[in-house]
């Protein structure tokens, strides 16, 4: 994200956003990721590395004991989690339909679309491709995790901070590990990027405040994640899978915690103009998350044009349903940093436009994560 004026406090959601509305399915459907020939994709980054001589560990209690927990409750992924299991996708995505399942949509009507004459065979294919599809993003979205929070290193100021920080460059190069290690031996393919995530990881990585890259890696994007993991570890009978996502989803716990901790304590010091600027970017951030979970990159390999797969969209209750269930740790965390209510309620009002609103009083993620990170997951049955 462009550091932007601080004096401007209308802008509207062609400047945030890139489109008028905000619910524009059309719209939302065409943004297809693509892959670099090279399979490099280059941001310029615009951060200031910063050296503290302030060694005093501890100085920040709460990130202290976070850290502590960090490095007790390291795993393996490649000792860890029992890789011998086997995998049948081809069953599982037939189960799938047996049990109704047509993707994410539920009885759908299908009349006068091209998915009218889909029967078993496909459906069974777009369960597979969704199944590809949702893991490929869980990959991308932790290799952007591992560069921001090398970048955190470089970057916060306080040594207690940094100390963390570092455990979780250790936890997302694992979780990166993990997930392209199950795509690669137990599923039959992967996906490039999402559109819509690629947009918000550049943006994060451009910006050259601190800050930014907290709140947009640490409480959105991994928010959601931790969200999104739970929901996928509650529905998959896959055993394999299933342990992953639980080791995974114990260290996002402490992840999310790790940025709501940090900036309790900077936004308190922000002026005005500036707590706007972190509502703009945290609302961009919530539609870009929000929008990427439409799987416009499954529907585009079958065929199926923005258009039409929009209108599906629109007509599927429980899709937008899911999309906001995605938002329970977003919300209160925004919440808990004061992001809310701040300059008149201005991400109050976005989120309840989105139709998030309803989670502001959920427990948010600093007080989760006792229960759900203490300790190694290697150690323990109960998570």
């Amino acid at each position: 994200m462009t550091v932007t004026d601080s004096s401007d406090t209308r802008k509207s959601n062609l400047e945030l956003i890139g489109r008028d509305e905000v619910n524009d399915h059309v719209e939302i459907y065409s943004l297809i990721g693509a892959e670099e020939a090279n399979k490099r994709h280059a941001v310029e980054d615009n951060c200031k590395a910063e050296f503290t001589w302030d060694y005093t560990k501890g100085a920040r209690p709460k990130l202290d004991k976070l850290y502590e927990k960090a490095k007790g409750a390291q795993w393996n992924g490649r000792t860890d989690l029992p890789w011998e299991t086997e995998v049948d996708q081809e069953r599982l995505a037939h189960e799938i339909y047996k049990e109704g399942g047509k993707g994410n949509m539920a009885n759908p009507d299908l009349t006068g679309t091209s998915l009218e004459k889909w029967g078993e065979k496909e459906w069974v294919r777009f369960n597979i491709e969704q199944q590809n599809w949702t893991l490929s993003q869980f990959m991308h979205g932790e290799q952007g995790a591992l560069m921001c929070t090398a970048k955190i290193v470089e970057t916060v100021p306080w040594i207690d901070a940094k100390y963390y920080a570092a455990t979780q460059v250790v936890d997302e190069a694992r979780h990166v590990e993990v997930f392209s290690r199950y795509l690669q031996e137990k599923c039959s393919g992967h996906y490039q990027v999402n559109g819509h995530l690629s947009l918000l990881l550049d943006d994060i990585i451009r910006d050259e405040r601190w800050d930014m890259t907290y709140l947009g890696m640490q409480v959105m994007v991994e928010g959601l994640a931790l969200a999104a993991f739970s929901f996928m570890h509650q529905l998959t009978p896959e055993p394999l899978l299933k342990k992953l996502l639980r080791y995974v989803m114990a260290d996002e716990a402490r992840h999310v915690a790790f940025g709501v901790l940090s900036l309790s304590e900077v936004y308190e010091q922000l002026s005005a103009p500036e707590i706007r600027e972190r509502q703009e970017f945290a609302y961009e951030a919530a539609v870009r998350m929000r929008d990427r979970m439409a799987g416009q990159e499954v529907w585009d390999r079958l065929g199926i044009s923005p258009t039409e797969a929009a209108k599906l969209a629109a007509q599927d209750p429980q899709r937008g349903e899911f999309s906001t269930v995605l938002f329970s740790k977003i919300v209160p965390n925004c919440k808990k940093l004061g992001l809310l209510d701040a300059a008149d309620g201005w991400l109050r009002t976005k989120f309840t436009e989105m139709g998030v609103i309803a989670f502001e009083d959920y427990v948010d993620t600093t007080l989760e994560m006792d229960q759900a990170s203490d300790g190694s997951p290697v150690m323990r049955d109960d998570l």
